[in-house]
C-alpha cells in the first residue's frame, strides 16, 4: 500500500505520464485570470494584462520537473501553426530556477521554448490559476478569462482542442 501512496502522489504531484492525466474542462463560469507582472529570460517585463484581446496560453513548469521537459516542443509546434499572432504561449518557471539555470536546462534537454519564459515567479502564483502539480497549462481567453486548465503533459492535439475554439469566437 505504501507504493501505491507514493505513485499516486508522484503522479499528482509530478505530472507524470501520458497525455491527458489529469484534465478540468472548460467550465461554465469563467473567472478573471489573476495579473502578473515577471520578467522574461531577456529581463523585459511580462504582464499578462498587456495581451488582452489575444489568447494566452500559460504554462507552469519548473526545471526540477521531469515531464516538463517534453511541453516545449508541442507549444512550438502550436505556434509554427498558428503564427497570426492571436495566440500567445508564456512559459512560467515556478521552481526558484535563475535564468542562467533556465537556459542550460533547456539546451541540455533539447526543451529550447520559441516562446517567452518567465522567471521569478513561484508556487504561489501557479495556485493562483488552481495548479497542483507540473507542468500546468491554463488557457486565458480574450477576455482574460480562464477558460480551462490541463495538469500533466498535454498533446498538440489537445492544445488545439482547447484553443482553436476561442480562435473561433466560440468561447
Amino acid at each position: 500500500m505504501g507504493r501505491l501512496a507514493c505513485a499516486t502522489a508522484l503522479l499528482v504531484l509530478g505530472g507524470c505520464g501520458e497525455a491527458g492525466d489529469v484534465l478540468l474542462e472548460p467550465t461554465d463560469f469563467k473567472r478573471q485570470a489573476p495579473d502578473f507582472e515577471h520578467p522574461d529570460l531577456s529581463g523585459e517585463t511580462v504582464r499578462l494584462a498587456d495581451y488582452r484581446g489575444k489568447v494566452v496560453v500559460l504554462d507552469f513548469w519548473a526545471t526540477w520537473c521531469p515531464p516538463c521537459v517534453f511541453q516545449p516542443a508541442e507549444f512550438n509546434h502550436f505556434l509554427a501553426e498558428n503564427d497570426d499572432g492571436q495566440v500567445v504561449f508564456l512559459g512560467i518557471e515556478i521552481g526558484g530556477a535563475s535564468v542562467e539555470e533556465i537556459r542550460e536546462w533547456s539546451e541540455e534537454h533539447d526543451a529550447v521554448a520559441e516562446y517567452p519564459i518567465l522567471v521569478g515567479a513561484d508556487m504561489d502564483l501557479a495556485s493562483s490559476y488552481g495548479a497542483i502539480g507540473y507542468p500546468t497549462l491554463v488557457v486565458v481567453d480574450g477576455e482574460g478569462r480562464i477558460d480551462s486548465t490541463h495538469e500533466g503533459l498535454i498533446s498538440l492535439e489537445q492544445i488545439r482542442e482547447f484553443v482553436e475554439p476561442l480562435l473561433d469566437g466560440r468561447s
